[in-house]
């Protein structure tokens, strides 16, 4: 009998969250990769375009705010996404020493296509949007906890 008193073993592979959440990270972003190639956008750059669709212009320190990732590595998606011709770099209106990454024509155009991709993942992952919106609400349980838990390792 294991110290949790139900036999398991509590370093099983199979029981670990951490390994369940990595398996359904890699799972859907390569489910994502056929839906992204018309487009001619990976999964990064989606995001990227996600978050511009919604509140473009954005500088790289906002974007890097929205999606949780180093400015470091979101430059090179930029870079992609502006030979693409969807995005582009421009000065800060408001403050000259800023660049605000806006939309092109194309990158707003692309949008209509993009509407498809939702409706798309769902039946590709075989869900509801029930379920999408729970699994949704739970996931962002997971990293309110995560990003708590590692405050309180800094303090």
């Amino acid at each position: 009998m294991n110290e949790d008193g139900t036999g398991r073993d509590p370093l099983a592979l199979e029981s670990q969250v951490c390994f369940a959440l990595s398996v359904a990270s890699r799972s859907v972003i390569a489910a994502y990769r056929p839906v992204l190639e018309p487009l001619h956008l990976t999964h990064p750059q989606y995001l990227v375009m996600l978050a511009l669709w919604e509140k473009a212009p954005l500088s790289l320190k906002q974007l890097s705010s929205l999606l949780h990732l180093e400015p470091a590595t979101l430059s090179p998606l930029i870079k992609r996404l502006e030979a693409l011709g969807y995005v582009s770099r421009r000065r800060d209106a408001a403050d000259e020493r800023s660049l605000a990454i806006v939309l092109t024509a194309q990158g707003q155009a692309l949008r209509a296509q993009a509407e498809a991709i939702p409706g798309t993942m769902m039946r590709r992952l075989g869900m509801d949007e029930a379920e999408l919106v729970q699994l949704h609400a739970t996931m962002m349980k997971v990293i309110d906890a995560a990003a708590d838990a590692d405050d309180d390792s800094r303090a």
